[in-house]
C-alpha cells in the first residue's frame, strides 16, 4: 500500500473527502497510528545499531540521531591494545544515579554501565582509560510515509494494521459514531495481535529448538 493509497482508503472508508480531511490532516492520522505500532510492537526493521569511539577520560558520548530506545550497548573488543583482539563485553545498564554512586570521582577503567544521562546523551562507569570501541543496539524510529516516502516496511508488510489505526485516529477527529471507533479498534488489535506474534515469536525463533509460538487461550 501506497502513501497515495492509504490516503484514498481512509476518505472512502469515512466517507469525508479532502476538503475535510486534507492531506495534512491524514499526515497527522499516519504519524500517530505509526507512533502506535511502534510502541505496542517491536518489529525487526526498527532494529539497528551504531558504533562509535569512548574517548579516554569522558564519561559521555551521544546516541545515535534517529534513537528511539537504546536496547543494549557492547565494548566491540575488551582490549583495544592487544593482538588478536578479544572478545566482545556487554556493558550493563544502571540507573545514573547507581553511577554516580558506584563512581563519583572519575575513576577510569574499562566501561561496566551505562545509562542515560539525559534524552540525547549516554553516561559510563568507569570512565574509558583506553579509546574503546562501543557498539549501541537501539530501537530506531523509522522515517515515516508521506508524499515523499511513499512506501514503508508497516505498508508494505503490514497494511490492514496501518489502515486500521488511521481509521481509528479519523474518527476520533470527525467525532463519528463510537460503534465505528470501537470497530476498527477491535480490528486494529485482532491485526496487531498477529503481527506481533510474527516479529516477535516467529522471527525469533528456532522452531527445531523452541518449537512454534502460541498464544494464550482467550477464556
Amino acid at each position: 500500500m501506497t502513501y497515495t493509497e492509504l490516503l484514498q482508503k481512509i476518505r472512502d472508508y469515512t466517507e469525508v473527502g479532502s476538503t475535510v480531511l486534507s492531506d495534512t490532516i491524514c499526515n497527522g492520522f499516519i504519524n500517530d497510528a505509526e507512533f502506535r505500532i511502534l510502541r505496542e510492537v517491536d518489529s525487526d526493521n526498527n532494529r539497528k545499531y551504531a558504533t562509535t569511539s569512548l574517548v579516554v577520560g569522558q564519561r559521555y558520548i551521544d546516541v545515535p540521531d534517529d534513537c528511539l530506545v537504546i536496547r543494549s550497548a557492547q565494548i566491540v573488543d575488551a582490549d583495544p591494545d592487544a593482538v588478536p583482539t578479544t572478545d566482545r563485553v556487554i556493558i550493563e545498564y544502571r540507573d545514573t544515579n547507581f553511577m554516580l554512586e558506584y563512581n563519583p570521582q572519575d575513576t577510569q577503567g574499562r566501561p561496566k554501565y551505562f545509562g542515560y544521562w539525559d534524552d540525547n546523551t549516554i553516561v559510563f562507569a568507569p570512565v574509558a582509560d583506553k579509546e574503546y570501541k562501543i557498539q549501541i543496539n537501539y530501537i530506531l524510529k523509522p522515517a515515516g510515509l508521506s508524499s515523499t516516502n511513499t512506501t514503508t516496511y508497516l505498508s508494505t508488510y503490514f497494511p490492514n494494521g496501518l489502515l486500521y489505526a488511521c481509521l481509528i485516529e479519523a474518527y476520533g477527529f470527525l467525532k463519528g459514531p463510537t460503534d465505528l471507533l470501537q470497530l476498527y479498534e477491535g480490528k486494529y488489535k485482532q491485526v496487531v495481535e498477529g503481527f506481533s506474534v510474527e516479529q516477535m515469536g516467529r522471527r525469533r525463533r528456532d522452531e527445531f529448538i523452541e518449537s512454534a509460538p502460541r498464544l494464550p487461550k482467550q477464556l
